[in-house]
């Protein structure tokens, strides 16, 4: 994919959904780095219904660390690696408490300290609420990245640093919430849906497997 095509793939994802946004519920900083935490393997609606039951109770670091750990399970217990998340959130409050005064710092080096954040989680957290044109790269986006073209890499930082090399600045700061929609609903793992696909002229994948049709 060349950067022309790289332009009017964003553009076709853009005039399909102008405002993207995460499909985590959360209404502060703080719920949101929660809930990523919590959605490491596990999937955004169950991470929705665990968070839509705990933060009307506790969604701040000391009504978490009120709950205790135990407490804390018992809300999220129907999430994968419960036991582990349920530890790191416990620390996380702490460590926001003791160091940040309960607030989430806006600064990766800080962001990637907290017990249960690596590089993606910190991305997302500095792209969707402090509004940084970062790239956060997860399993979703790194496929479609490969399989389209727009920015090949055999891992997943090698992809986010092609992205931000070659992502035209004006999509940067949606480019993560366009990219991970477009490959959790359309460019799918098993059997993307290209007939519902609005950036099949710029895939190099689809072109490949259409070169024929146009003989």
């Amino acid at each position: 994919m060349n950067q022309q095509q790289r332009q009017a793939f964003f553009a076709a994802l853009r005039a399909q959904n102008p405002a993207p946004t995460t499909e985590l519920n959360y209404q502060s900083p703080f719920e949101l780095l929660i809930a990523v935490i919590l959605s490491a393997q596990a999937t955004d609606v169950g991470v929705n219904k665990a968070t839509d039951k705990l933060y009307p109770v506790a969604n701040t670091p000391q009504q978490i660390l009120d709950l205790g750990l135990d407490g804390l399970k018992s809300y999220i217990k129907t999430i994968g690696l419960f036991n582990s998340k349920a530890e790191n959130v416990i620390k996380t409050c702490q460590i926001l408490l003791d160091n940040y005064q309960g607030e989430v710092p806006a600064d990766r080096e800080a962001l990637e300290s907290l017990p249960g954040v690596g590089r993606k989680t910190a991305n997302v957290i500095l792209n969707t609420v402090f509004k940084q044109p970062v790239i956060a790269v997860d399993t979703h986006i790194f496929r479609l990245a490969n399989r389209t073209g727009l920015a090949k890499g055999k891992t997943v930082r090698a992809v986010e640093d092609k992205l931000m090399k070659v992502v035209p600045d004006e999509f940067k700061l949606d480019a993560h919430h366009w990219l991970i929609l477009h490959g959790r609903y359309v460019c799918t793992a098993r059997k993307p849906h290209c007939d519902k696909c609005v950036v099949t002229a710029c895939c190099d994948d689809y072109k490949r497997r259409h070169k024929h049709d146009h003989v």
